[in-house]
Parts: C-alpha cells; structure tokens; sequence
C-alpha cells in the first residue's frame, strides 16, 4: 500500500510491477505500427513518396513533441481524489482506439492528402502522449529506490515489446502473411481494428489495477493551469543540467532506433530476401533479445552504473548490428535468402537489439533520478514535465530517424513497387552503407553524452536523504504555530 503522502515503499509486489508495464502495452502497439509498418502502407500499398510520408510524419512528431510538455505539465497539476495520472488514463484510451483504426482504414481505401496524413497522425500522437505520459509518471511516485525504478522500467520495457512484436508476429502471419501479404490493404485494416481493442484494453486495465494504490488527492492543490506558468516551469525542468546531458544522448539513440526499426522492413525484403517463412521468425527474434535485456540489465547496472551501462550498450550495439552488412558487402557472407544466411543475421540481431534496448532502457531510468534533483533545488516534483520532456526527445529523434530513412531510400535509388530479388546490387549497396554510416555515428554521439550523466547511485542514495530530513517537520515551527503568542511550553 501507498505511504500517505510520498511514494510506495521500496521493494514493490510482483502484481504492482507487471500492472504497470502493463500500460506501456499501448506504446508499443503505437510504436510497432509507426515505425515498422506505417511507411512501407502509405509508400508500397496505398502509392505515396517515400520522402513525403516521411516527412509527413517529421511533421506530426514535431508538433506533438512540442504538445506533449504541455501535457505533462497539466498531469502534473490535475488535483483530483483519483489522483494526478489517473483521470487522463480513463479518458483518453478510447479516443485514441478511435483514431487507430481510422490511420490503417483511410476513407475510400485510398491514400489521404499530404495534409490530412499529417493531421491523423498529430492526433493519434497526442492522444497517446495523454496514456503514457500520465502512465510512465507513475513510476518516480511508486518507488523511490535506484534498482526498482530499473525494475519498473524493464517490465514496461518488456510489456511494450511484447505489444509491439506481437502485433507483428499477428501481422505477419495473420494480418499479412509473406512479403506479398505486406503489401494487402485489407490485412492493414484488420492490423488497426486488433491494435485499437489492444491499446485500449491495456492502458485502462493498467489503470484500474493500480488505482487502489495512486487514487489519492495530491498532498498539494498546485497554481491553476497557465500558458506563461506552464511555459515557466517547463523551461527550468528542462533547463536542469542532468535532463540535458540527457536529451543529448537520448536524441541520438531515438533517431538511430527509428531509422532502424523504420528501415528493417526494407533490409528484410530486399537485402536480406527474407521468405515469409522466414519472416515470421524476426519478431520471435526480437523478443528474444528482449527477454536477454530484461536479464542483463540489472547486473550491468550493479557493474557499471546506468551511465555506463548506456554508454557500452550502444556502441556495442551498433558494431555488432552493422557487421553481417559489411561481411554481405565485402562478400563474405552465404547467398541472401538461404537458411544459413537468415540464422546469421538472426544471431546478430539478437545480440545487438538487446544491447540496444539496455541503452534505451538505462536512459529512460535515468530520467527517474532527475526527478528528485529538481526537487532538492527547487522544492518541486515535476514528474510529468520530465517525462513528458524525454518523450519530447523521442518522438522528435524518432521522427528524424524515419525521415531519415525516407531519405536514404529515396538517395538509394529503391523503386516503388519492388520485387525482392530484383533490386539493382548498387542500390542496395548505398542503402547499407548510408544506414551503417548513420547507425554507427549515432551511436557514438549518444555514448558521449550518456557516459557523462551526472547521477549516480550514491548521489541518488545521498540526495533522498537529504530530502527526507528536510521534509522532516521543524518542532520548534510546530511549536510556535501551536502557542501564536509565544508562551513557552508549560507555562
């Protein structure tokens, strides 16, 4: 149960943990969707540039990026006896279900306006934000302790891997089995009709199970919502030095991970000529390397801090992701398409895929430890602001790295409506170079900076501390508020 006033004690039960990786079931169906499929139906099925879809969804990361601050920061103050995340995670679920649906079913089943595919798009984002923001916030108010925050980020993690890769593994072998069937506009319905019921369901069963806990009015009714308040305290969140020397290392691992996940359709159809047989055992794979994350994670924070553990995970990550292109390329590698070249490439993707999950993992806990920071300088906890501040950073990564990939497609010279198998070897050998390149500078730069994040598990221990005594009430103020005229106790 909840400790009046602050957050639950440390060691969390085990129905506390799996309902609250529960709710980032969602994200992951959204994420899935977007980053693995979105591109490849608007390009391949319903006949848009690849550049321009792209940059259509440039533009709605952009501007649900800058909305979702905004929606932090009014978690942040909503003041109800349900609590300060609770309300927006009822509300906003079915909406967004809604919407879902009506991104993989356009009107007609034809390809919408430039303008309207950045409109859909905004909305089904935002209404997002409203579940995960709220959700993802929860955690600094559960758990103060350094390794159950981790704890709590690894099964949302892994909750939203399980949505994501089950939704492909249904997509490929349900909705749209082999590489032709990706190309079907009835299985990318049928994929939004099951995703929609999948968001919902989750984001409120979450809800519900953690309500006896999180339903209590806040300890403080906070100032009403302003723009210029909001605006204030939004810019001094995000002006606290760990937050930035953590948004300079997650941008660049969010914009290699969208390039990745957005371009790996496209790698597994073309270069690496994967039947649909073959096909179905990637997210199988994927979750694979997930499961490793889950129990790796911990252990590299015990050794080397969640600085370090970022820092190695995503150079390891990338060298090892890129290396059975460059042995295709330098031809050192079995015939593309061969069972012995598929089981290759599997293996490599089942290394570096969980290595780069601890990065993501080990970045998104730090965030967690900025909370209580800013509170010890400024008496204030802005969890939602944070929170809302890293999703700032990945939806805008994100979106870069799928135009990012639009561009490299479109720079490679990849036809619309190829057949796999009959793509010219220069084309492919630009679009692996180009995605080799990015991948392994990316990595770099986001190892720099979250190698430098400055809180470490002693500072964290030390800093609770120090807020714990100050919350702690002064007897000599109680004293004079309960004698106003200053009689000395006993007279």
């Amino acid at each position: 149960m909840p400790v009046a006033g602050g957050p639950i004690a440390a060691k969390l039960p085990m129905r506390v943990k799996v309902l609250t990786g529960f709710g980032s079931v969602a994200f992951g169906v959204k994420d899935n969707g977007f980053s693995f499929f979105l591109l490849i139906f608007y390009n391949q099925v319903l006949g848009m540039d690849a550049a321009l879809v792209s940059l259509a969804l440039l533009i709605a990361l952009l501007v649900d990026a800058v909305v979702d601050p905004l929606i932090g920061n009014l978690s942040d103050r909503t003041y109800t006896r349900w609590g300060r995340r609770l309300p927006w995670l009822y509300a906003a679920p079915v909406p967004l279900a809604m919407l879902w649906v009506w991104l993989w079913s356009p009107p007609g089943g034809a390809a919408p306006s430039f303008a309207g595919l950045v409109g859909i798009a905004i909305a089904v984002r935002v209404l997002l934000s409203a579940c995960e923001v709220p959700s993802i916030a929860l955690v600094p108010e559960l758990t103060q302790d350094y390794d159950e925050r981790t704890t709590l980020f690894r099964y949302r993690f892994l909750s939203g891997w399980i949505g994501g890769l089950g939704m492909m593994i249904l997509a490929y072998t349900v909705f749209m089995p082999g590489p032709e069937g990706m190309l079907s506009l009835e299985g990318y319905q049928a994929f939004g009709i099951f995703g929609a019921v999948l968001m919902a369901a989750s984001v409120i069963g979450s809800a519900a199970g953690l309500h006896p806990l999180v339903a209590r009015l806040p300890d403080h009714k906070p100032e009403h919502f302003t723009f210029k308040g909001a605006f204030a305290e939004i810019v001094e969140a995000f002006s606290e030095k760990s937050f930035l020397i953590f948004a300079a290392g997650g941008l660049a691992a969010y914009v290699a991970q969208g390039m990745t996940f957005s371009i790996s359709n496209y790698l597994n159809l073309f270069v690496w000529q994967l039947s649909g047989s073959q096909l179905v055992f990637y997210p199988l794979v994927l979750f694979a390397s997930v499961v490793l994350m889950f129990v790796i994670v911990g252990p590299m924070h015990r050794r080397w801090g969640k600085n370090g553990s970022a820092a190695l995970s995503a150079v390891a990550a990338a060298v090892i992701g890129i290396m059975p292109y460059g042995l295709l390329l330098a031809g050192l590698w079995p015939p593309a398409g061969s069972n012995a070249s598929t089981a290759g490439f599997y293996a490599f993707v089942f290394i570096a895929n969980a290595l780069g999950v601890v990065s993501l993992v080990s970045a998104t806990s730090m965030m967690a430890e900025i909370v209580e920071a800013f509170e010890e300088r400024t008496g204030r906890r802005a969890e939602g602001s944070f929170f809302s501040g890293g999703w700032l950073v990945q939806k805008c990564a994100t979106g870069a790295g799928i135009f990012v990939t639009g561009q490299i497609i479109a720079f490679a010279g990849l036809a619309t409506n190829s057949a796999p198998g009959t793509v010219p070897d220069e084309v492919l050998a630009r679009l692996i170079l180009c995605f080799g390149a990015a991948g392994v500078g990316l990595a770099l730069v986001s190892a720099f900076w979250l190698g430098r994040f400055p809180i470490s598990r002693a500072e964290h221990e030390a800093r609770l501390e120090r807020l714990a005594h100050r919350r702690k009430p002064d007897p000599l103020a109680e004293a004079a508020r309960a004698d106003p005229e200053g009689h000395s106790v006993g007279a």
